[in-house]
């Protein structure tokens, strides 16, 4: 559904539809207003007809004409009075002028200006044939008006004068655009008129014919003239389609009256102008349902081109209007709207006539035009148009038409003027002719006595009646003096009675300006004021940015300091508790080595004693075969075999480093190419984690890391490292190690060592040779090696380092 302002049936009559839509327009225009009215559908709607009209009902345009003229018909002035110029603008000129203009014209040989008073072309005498004798109330009859009318067409984007005389050649051959002779009945193009800008920025076309008419039948003759050159085709959906806009300019010039209401004001200022455009829009069309080629295609194009250019106008000047935006309206790129760009500016009222044509082959293209039409409703540009002031008295026509017609009937009471003598000659005659008339003066006989005395008779009652008629006149001169002397007295009283009001608002206006002033001096002393508190505001607001931004500054750097405190006390704090637990080893490793010293020297005592108890008992026949240096060379030597202590030793007790592990669950990080180690001591880490590669899931799940690390020792045997460490979640919320000691653990072979007991004897014998491997040293060198300060076990050494 669409809704619009008013909605008319199919059985709508041409007087109807004039009086809701373009009765308004004239009004306005006789009132000095601007006005567009345009049709506008789909092609074969019926915009041309609701235009122009058929035989016996006349459509928008006659209509117009007929109340325009029955409106000023008796205020109009005479040709030639008002001439247009070429900017746009209108001149006024005398009546002598105008009678020389108009004898100039009648001379020349050009087809002159139709005429009322001819006889209608019966071609269209029924269209304009209105008997409704519309016309406009209050009408200002104290003016003069002229009527204008051009005529001119959109044609494929270029404008073209309907009105313009082209001349005719009949020697020279016409030639059309496909380069062949012009048949009988074609047209021939005139030449394209161009747009300008006047100095009040209305667009009008340059050079374009203006034809001042006088009646309604005058004005529709010119335009029937200028309709005969339309371009009209034939097509599918329209046996007479229209192939271009036309537009109907009606100007309207008014002028007042001088002083004495006889001339025209020559005064240029004085002028109005005003314009009502009536504008037949060609329909949209799709070529798909026309079929149309050629000429007829680029024409279409076209059409829908400039019709598409001015709803894209409507819709930015809706969208700056809902929404408070400055878009620039694309006027230019169609002729049609940048015609009557004044017009969408608010330079007049616009007034859209929707044709639609109810098949339903153009049901969606109606649906278009209906859509477009709406919203052109929410488009408000009218403005107010000021009218030029004359300050003269209104009735001065009517009043000097009045004193004419008075005087000339007193003329022909009286026989007409003699010798140019005014009215009181008149009145003097009219004063003798009431006197008793005189009675014949001859006198033939001397004896005459009654002709002296009727004479003396009549000239004594002649002198009675003009004593009294002169006494009457002194009394009546008397009391208007009488008069004169109160209305003088009174003007007199009056006078100084406005003399004092004008005196009282003189100082009341004094005082006002000088209030004005005043207020004027405070305001700019508030303005000044309230600048430089604007520019203290802005310095307060520098200064307080500032401010903050060092607050901020401030602010980080004492959180960097705090952080840096916070590390400095916890790297403090772990350095102290590393101290600590550095000497606590140390002193834990002098007392475990002082004990194992001791029991060392407990245990070689015991073994030296066992070994003197086995060679005391030994039968002297068996003696032990001494291996050779070599085989033990050759033959790998067993670690896990060694010689365990004595059972019957006293067991010594070993103190265990206490771990800060403990409760704590470790990732034992133990890479694929370690080798395995037959040692009896292997490191063992309860609750431990084992991988094969550090990974973050492993990580997350535990607080400390343990790497096995292996590598060759200088002496070839095979070193093994425990690089422990602690886990740290970091702030990007991933996992970090820091390491804190590493323990090493070695295996040595008993065999490398090369220390005997010093022999009593330099040359030995053979068996005491022999028997050197039962010596106490040696067969104890066999035994197992423990190192001062482990606390792992015989093989293995422990040393800590710091972080």
């Amino acid at each position: 559904q669409y809704s619009f302002k008013e909605v008319f049936g199919t059985l709508v009559v041409q007087k109807e539809l004039f009086d809701v839509v373009a009765k308004p327009l004239v009004e306005d225009l006789i009132r000095g207003k601007n006005g567009l009215l345009f049709t506008y559908g789909v092609t074969g709607s019926g915009k041309t007809h609701t235009m122009t009209g058929s035989p016996g009902d006349g459509g928008l345009l006659p209509r117009c004409l007929d109340m325009i003229f029955n409106s000023i018909g008796p205020f109009q002035a005479k040709r030639f009075v008002f001439k247009l110029d070429d900017k746009n603008g209108v001149d006024v000129q005398c009546e002598v002028d105008a009678l020389l203009e108009r004898q100039k014209r009648d001379a020349m040989p050009v087809p002159k200006t139709p005429s009322g008073k001819r006889q209608i072309d019966p071609e269209f005498a029924d269209m304009i044939n209105v008997h409704d004798h519309c016309k406009v109330e209050e009408v200002d009859e104290d003016n003069v008006y002229s009527v204008f009318v051009s005529y001119i067409e959109i044609y494929n984007n270029y404008i073209y004068d309907l009105l313009e005389e082209a001349p005719f050649d009949p020697i020279k051959p016409k030639w059309n655009n496909c380069n062949t002779p012009v048949r009988n009945g074609d047209f021939i193009p005139p030449q394209s008129k161009i747009l300008r800008e006047d100095q009040n920025h209305n667009m009008y076309v340059t050079g374009c014919t203006e034809v001042e008419v006088k009646s309604t039948e005058e004005a529709f003759e010119v335009f029937w003239r200028g309709q005969k050159k339309r371009r009209i085709a034939n097509t599918q959906l329209n046996r007479e389609s229209s192939r271009s806009h036309s537009v109907f300019i009606i100007k309207l010039a008014q002028a007042p009256l001088d002083a004495d209401g006889d001339n025209v004001l020559q005064e240029k200022e004085q002028i109005t102008l005003s314009q009502l455009s009536l504008v037949d829009l060609a329909g949209s069309e799709r070529t798909n349902r026309t079929k149309a080629e050629g000429n007829r295609l680029r024409e279409a194009g076209n059409i829908n081109q400039s019709l598409m250019t001015l709803r894209t106008c409507i819709e930015v000047l809706r969208e700056n209007q809902m929404y408070g935006t400055n878009k620039m309206v694309p006027y230019r790129d169609s002729k049609l709207t940048h015609l009557f760009k004044n017009y969408f500016d608010g330079e007049g009222k616009v007034r859209m006539i929707v044709c639609v044509n109810p098949k339903a082959e153009d049901y969606e293209e109606s649906l278009q035009v209906m859509r477009f039409a709406e919203m052109t409703q929410e488009v408000e540009v009218a403005r107010p148009v000021d009218r030029p002031l004359c300050g003269l008295t209104p009735g001065r026509r009517f009043r000097n038409q009045a004193f004419r017609e008075e005087l000339s009937r007193k003329l022909e009471m009286r026989g007409g003027p003699i010798n140019g003598e005014t009215e009181e000659q008149s009145v003097s005659e009219m004063f003798l002719q009431n006197l008793p008339p005189l009675p014949s003066c001859e006198l033939l006989d001397v004896n005459d006595d009654q002709t002296l005395p009727k004479l003396i008779e009549v000239l004594e009652k002649r002198h009675k009646l003009r004593q009294m008629l002169s006494e009457e006149f002194a009394k009546n001169v008397l009391a208007f003096k009488t008069m004169l002397q109160e209305f003088d007295s009174s003007v007199v009283s009056k006078e100084n009675y406005i003399q004092g009001k004008l005196s009282e608002k003189e100082k009341t206006i004094a005082g006002q300006k000088m209030e004005l002033e005043r207020l004027e001096k405070k305001i700019k002393t508030l303005e000044y004021k309230i600048e430089i508190l604007e520019k203290t505001a802005t310095i307060y607001e520098e200064d307080k940015r500032n401010l903050q931004q060092e607050l901020e500054s401030q602010s980080q750097k004492l959180q960097r300091q705090a952080s840096d405190k916070r590390r400095l006390e916890a790297r403090l704090q772990g350095m102290v508790a590393e101290t600590t637990m550095k000497w606590e080893k140390e002193c834990e490793r002098r007392v475990a080595a002082k004990q194992l010293e001791m029991q060392n020297k407990l245990w070689v005592k015991d073994e030296k004693l066992k070994q003197l108890k086995a060679i005391v008992t030994e039968p002297k026949n068996e003696k032990p075969e001494r291996p050779s240096r070599e085989r033990d060379r050759e033959k790998p030597v067993q670690r896990s075999v060694s010689p365990p202590p004595v059972p019957n030793a006293p067991p010594v007790r070993l103190r265990h480093r206490r771990s800060r592990s403990a409760g704590e669950r470790w990732v034992d990080h133990k890479p694929p190419s370690n080798l395995p180690t037959e040692t009896v001591m292997q490191p063992h880490v309860p609750h431990a984690i084992t991988v094969a590669a550090a990974s973050e899931k492993a990580l997350a799940k535990c607080d400390k890391y343990m790497l096995t690390h292996q590598e060759l020792a200088s002496d070839g045997e095979i070193e093994t490292k425990l690089i422990k460490g602690d886990v740290f979640k970091t702030r990007g919320g991933g996992q970090a190690v820091q390491f804190t000691e590493i323990e090493t653990l070695k295996q040595e072979s008993p065999t490398g060592r090369k220390r005997r007991s010093s022999p009593s004897n330099p040359d030995p014998p053979k068996d005491a040779a022999d028997s050197e491997w039962t010596d106490v040293e040696t067969r104890c060198s066999v035994a197992v090696e423990m190192r001062a300060g482990s606390a792992l076990g015989p093989g293995y050494q422990h040393h800590a380092q710091p972080k």
